[in-house]
């Protein structure tokens, strides 16, 4: 049988799930990182210099982690793409995030690439990982119980779709990507702008009352809160590679100035 995927128990539950951003390709950040109690981590290959062996890594390691409780791994393809599909599912994911879903017709196209025939097209593997190297003889038949696809919409086009996205079987969640849709929307580099939040708003109510999970990152506290508030299940609430920046840059403001000069302090 495949592993029970908590992920997708908490958001059929309608359970709120906060997570974290994940760029970095390294497994040691990764056990680091799943060690501190977020209840996903998101893996990512669109934006990073990560792939299929690194990601391979990267889940052994979440599974490895010292936790205080046990944290889920999301995986996000570059694209909707079912060789990748497929070859992320073989190693072990059991939760795709797929980016830039348009319509109903490619939240098809991601959900066949999840399933094997005859419900859907992903190939068969003897002998992977995700069957425990084909000693689970039942992993076939079950797969699809445990496996969890949530859909990327990043567009003022595709927030039009997302009742005939929500109503596609086989879809699980539907994530906002407000760097994207704000781009969209017209308002380049300003997610936060008054005109994007509503959309947003407006969104995760739809996704809600289409029965379907709501996501989205949102590194701003006061703002994840609302969205929180307004229903949003699964919640990414900071990024690795913010957190790393921010206090990289902070201690090293604490003893050089912006031209470069080292900053005395009185003792």
């Amino acid at each position: 049988m495949p592993t029970p995927n908590l992920f997708k128990k908490a958001m059929a539950a309608g359970q709120a799930q906060i997570g974290l951003w994940s760029a970095f390709p390294s497994p040691y950040i990764t056990e680091l990182l799943a060690g501190s109690g977020y209840d996903w981590i998101m893996l990512d290959t669109e934006h990073s210099p990560n792939d299929v062996p690194q990601v391979l890594q990267q889940l052994q390691a979440v599974e490895a982690a010292l936790q205080p409780r046990p944290t889920s791994a999301v995986v996000r393809p570059a694209w909707n793409d079912p060789v990748l599909i497929k070859r992320y599912l073989d190693i072990g994911a059991q939760t795709l995030l797929i980016p830039f879903v348009q319509n109903a017709d490619e939240a098809r196209a991601a959900v066949q690439a999840m399933r094997y025939a005859p419900k859907g097209i992903r190939g068969m593997g003897g002998s992977m990982r995700a069957s425990n190297f084909g000693r689970d003889m039942q992993y076939v038949d079950d797969a699809d119980k445990e496996l969890c696809l949530l859909v990327q919409v990043e567009t003022a086009q595709a927030l039009d779709q997302i009742e005939a996205i929500a109503a596609v079987d086989g879809v699980d969640g539907i994530f906002i990507g407000p760097a994207d849709l704000s781009a969209s929307m017209g308002y380049p580099g300003q997610p936060r702008h008054p005109v994007v939040n509503a959309a947003i708003d407006d969104a995760i109510t739809r996704i809600r009352a289409a029965g379907k999970a709501p996501g989205i990152l949102m590194v701003d506290e006061a703002r994840a809160r609302e969205c929180l508030a307004l229903g949003a299940q699964f919640v990414a609430v900071s990024m690795d590679l913010i957190l790393l920046r921010t206090a990289a840059d902070a201690v090293a403001a604490k003893f050089k100035d912006s031209s470069g000069q080292v900053v005395q302090t009185a003792y």
